[in-house]
């Protein structure tokens, strides 16, 4: 991707964590100095812009998250529509919640 795409300012969702650049590349496995290059306007990989999603935008601590987890969602979305979409509700719902409150 190059910066002009880029659609996310990687080091303001830094900055407005209050994070400097160790803190906020080492949650998602990438040194400083790796970091430090994307902050400059080097292209950012596909995966690590999910992380940087998942991590810094999403707020998911991805060290709590297992392969069990997906596989039982994976699980429940082919074999189990209806409970599927159900319990995604009712999760967006609960999340929408706990934002209000």
């Amino acid at each position: 991707m190059k910066p002009a795409e880029q659609t996310i300012d990687v080091r303001e969702i830094r900055r407005k964590l209050g994070l400097n650049q160790s803190q906020f590349w080492s949650k998602i496995g990438v040194t400083q100095s790796g970091g430090s290059r994307y902050e400059s306007g080097r292209n950012i990989p596909r995966p690590v812009q999910a992380l940087l999603r998942l991590v810094h935008i999403e707020q998911i601590d991805i060290t709590k998250v297992k392969k069990e987890d997906f596989d039982l969602a994976e699980y429940l979305r082919t074999s189990k529509p209806d409970v599927y979409r159900e319990l995604k509700k009712e999760a967006r719902s609960s999340t929408k919640k706990k934002k209000v409150a």
